[in-house]
């Protein structure tokens, strides 16, 4: 064992003195992340393998480089104090000294935090920052010390922020609950996502209060906060709080609005998405983004108010929209009502009815919910003059009940009372099968 790491070591120095970092990174890994990376031989050539290690670190390529950090941290904490006279280093390559923040914030060592705190108060690069404020977060507790006492700086606020949003642990909340108020949008918006990961009783009534901030992404940041929250849908009223913001002024917390009220789950959010829906004034991209909340919001009431919309609409692009989502229900009790009303489009004499790319839309669909009560209106779309239609109800048939839907179509093949048409269709399809 000892001669073949000793012949593992000195195909590694063989390597170094090559310049050959590719195989020197395979014998470093073989070394360290093997089997044997606690033999006393390995323990004892520790130093100089992370010599080797850094030497990779400092002038191999991007992929190298990304390889050769497993390798330090499992060196073990010696390769600390070499990485941070990296970081330290403003002349040294702005990649490398990257790689050197991204690697310590992986050790989660408290000697590594003043360092990436110090990069952060007076270093100018806001990229090499940003991966600063990373790093520390992945460290954990042991920097939310450091990191609330970056809060008191204007100009390392929202890094601070933006790290302690990276540690999930409750000891963040009173540091982050200090900042909601600030000056800074930029700092209230970050203040609020983070704290909208925890379920903790004194962030709902910041979430609340943040609904009317002047800041459109403060908004914005609490309405989609309190949608993790349905659960707290009745004791704070939640769907007549968030009713105002579908009319918000800014469309990207209207669209944040829709999808929170349709995670309430109820009949009362049901219906102010469908008056959002048919308001003259709703936008058409906001009025797709009501048609796909209508069907997450996964009540009976919700469907059939998209049914009503289909029929009062005039727009192709929504008939499309509604079609397309109704075949995404998944709720069992609903798929079946969903099937229904598909059946409905195609059995009344609705204008859509004659669009080629909704009846493919809803031959699509009627094959994603998979109810046998829908083979022969889709045998019935295989007479259709469009060969997508037709290639659509086929592939929609064979979600359905395959062996049935195979019986049915040869005796129709054998029936010389059905139109030409569909005797060609029919013939398709088995061919298909």
């Amino acid at each position: 064992m000892v001669s073949n790491i000793n012949q593992l070591l000195l195909e590694a120095e063989a390597a170094y003195n090559a310049a050959d970092w590719s195989s020197l990174i395979q014998y470093l890994q073989q070394l360290i992340l093997g089997a044997d990376s606690k033999d006393p031989e390995i323990v004892k050539n520790r130093e100089y393998l992370l010599k080797l290690a850094l030497s990779v670190l400092e002038i191999g390529d991007f992929q190298q480089r990304w390889e050769i950090t497993k390798v330090l941290t499992d060196l073990g904490n010696i390769a600390i104090s070499p990485l941070i006279d990296i970081l330290k280093d403003e002349d040294a390559e702005e990649e490398l000294r990257w790689y050197a923040a991204r690697t310590l914030g992986e050790f989660q060592h408290p000697e590594a935090i003043p360092s990436l705190v110090e990069l952060l108060k007076i270093d100018e690069d806001e990229e090499l920052k940003a991966i600063a404020a990373t790093a520390l977060g992945q460290m954990g507790t042991v920097a939310i010390t450091s990191l609330t006492e970056l809060l008191i700086d204007e100009d390392t606020r929202l890094l601070a922020v933006r790290s302690l949003s990276f540690i999930p642990q409750i000891e963040t909340i009173a540091p982050l609950l200090s900042v909601v108020q600030d000056s800074q949008p930029a700092i209230r918006t970050a203040a609020i996502e983070a704290l909208s990961g925890f379920h903790d009783e004194r962030v709902p009534p910041v979430l609340l209060n943040a609904l009317d901030d002047v800041a459109a992404t403060v908004r914005r940041a609490a309405v989609i906060g309190l949608g993790f929250r349905p659960d707290l849908r009745q004791a704070l009223d939640l769907v007549i709080r968030l009713q105002p913001k579908l009319y918000d002024f800014n469309l990207d917390v209207c669209c944040a609005a829709v999808i929170t009220l349709s995670r309430m789950g109820c009949d009362d959010a049901a219906k102010y998405l469908f008056d959002l829906l048919i308001s003259p004034q709703t936008p058409i991209t906001l009025q797709l983004e009501t048609i796909r909340a209508l069907s997450w919001v996964g009540t009976l009431s919700s469907l059939e108010y998209l049914q009503t919309e289909f029929h009062q609409s005039t727009s192709e692009t929504l008939w499309q929209e509604i079609v397309t989502v109704l075949g995404r229900v998944q709720k069992p009790q609903l798929t079946r009502p969903a099937a229904e009303i598909l059946l409905q489009i195609l059995r009344s004499p609705h204008p859509a009815r004659e669009i080629a790319h909704i009846k493919s839309a809803i031959a699509l669909s009627l094959g994603q919910l998979g109810k046998i009560q829908a083979i022969e209106p889709l045998i019935g779309l295989l007479a259709d003059s469009d060969a997508s239609v037709k290639l659509h109800a086929i592939a929609a048939l064979k979600n359905l009940d395959e062996q049935a839907v195979h019986e049915q179509l040869q005796q129709l093949a054998n029936n010389d009372a059905i139109t030409p048409d569909l005797k060609q269709g029919i013939a398709i399809a088995l061919a298909e099968w």
